[in-house]
C-alpha cells in the first residue's frame, strides 16, 4: 500500500523558515519522481516544486531563489526547504507521486506565514 506522510508544517512569522518531509513507503520511491503541491485557503492546490528521479528539479516562479526541494534516496523521503517565508506561502502542503497513472496524495501539513 502507497503511503505518503507529510510533516514539519507550522505557523512562522514573515521571513522565517520551516523544512517539510515527504516520507513514503510501499512503493520504489527511486523510479518515481516526487512533486511538492499547496493549496491556500479558498483557492486550488498549484504546484511548488518537483524533483524527478535524476534530481531534475522545478519550481514554482513564486518560491524560486527561496525554496530547495530534495530526496533521500535510501530514507525514501523527499524534503521542502522553505526560507524567507511570506505570508502568501501560507496553505496546506501536499506530496504527490504518479504510479502507474494512478495518483497518490499524502493527507498534507498545514503551513501558517503570519505576523
Amino acid at each position: 500500500e502507497v503511503q505518503i506522510v507529510e510533516s514539519g508544517g507550522g505557523l512562522v512569522q514573515p521571513g522565517e523558515s520551516l523544512t517539510l518531509s515527504c516520507v513514503t513507503s510501499g512503493f520504489d520511491f527511486n523510479r518515481y519522481g516526487i512533486q511538492w503541491f499547496r493549496q491556500a485557503p479558498g483557492a486550488q492546490r498549484e504546484l511548488v516544486a518537483g524533483i524527478g528521479t535524476v534530481r531534475n528539479i522545478e519550481y514554482a516562479d513564486s518560491v524560486k531563489g527561496r525554496f530547495i526541494v530534495s530526496r533521500d534516496r535510501y530514507k525514501y523521503t523527499s524534503t521542502l526547504q522553505m526560507n524567507n517565508l511570506k505570508p502568501e506561502d501560507t496553505g496546506e502542503y501536499f506530496c504527490k507521486v504518479r504510479i502507474a497513472g494512478i495518483v497518490h496524495w499524502g493527507q498534507g501539513t498545514r503551513v501558517t506565514v503570519s505576523s
